[in-house]
């Protein structure tokens, strides 16, 4: 079996879930080939030869990033004292292709393809998700959606994830498998 998991992350919280859940599918399936990659390395030749394709994003505005909403985030991050690494990414985030203009490229797959959607999200009800979001486009390409759309908490607006998330996603992403 050949998973990628494909994210987009501001301040590295979405990439620390999509990793974890990348090591769920490993402890599922020893034997699988996952890749986890920022959706700037995400070319429809490596998402064709998915077998199960998981596609996570950051909720902003209620929902899923936009190129305003990340170069908003991304300016915020630069003038905090002492978060240079995640200003660093934030930046980089914010100058490439986000979720949303990654779907656009996205070439339909045959039924049978299977993926799932996830977010990382602020604790408040009104937070809202992006993950719904992701899994409607992924709806949209053909793919066959498994798991309902998870999201996963963030405190605060930039992090860290609130305790006990990395292991609820390695759960989730081993339960994909």
């Amino acid at each position: 079996m050949r998973t990628v998991i494909v994210y987009e992350s501001m301040y590295g919280n979405t990439r620390e879930i999509a990793e974890a859940i990348a090591e769920g599918v490993h402890e599922a399936d020893p034997g699988a080939a996952v890749d986890c990659l920022p959706v700037a390395e995400a070319t429809a030749e490596l998402t064709r030869s998915a077998d199960l394709l998981v596609v996570g994003g950051p909720t902003h505005m209620h929902g899923m990033s936009s190129g305003i909403s990340r170069r908003m985030a991304a300016s915020a991050e630069a003038r905090r004292e002492g978060h240079e690494e995640a200003a660093r990414e934030a930046r980089e985030t914010a100058e490439g292709e986000g979720l949303r203009t990654w779907f656009r490229h996205l070439p339909d797959t045959e039924p049978g393809t299977y993926a799932a959607a996830f977010d990382t999200r602020g604790a408040g009800a009104g937070s809202g998700a992006a993950a719904p979001g992701i899994a409607h486009r992924l709806e949209h390409h053909h793919y066959d959606v498994v798991a309902e759309p998870e999201g996963f908490v963030v405190e605060g607006i930039d992090g860290p994830l609130r305790t006990g998330e990395l292991d609820r996603a390695r759960a989730w992403g081993a339960g994909l498998v």
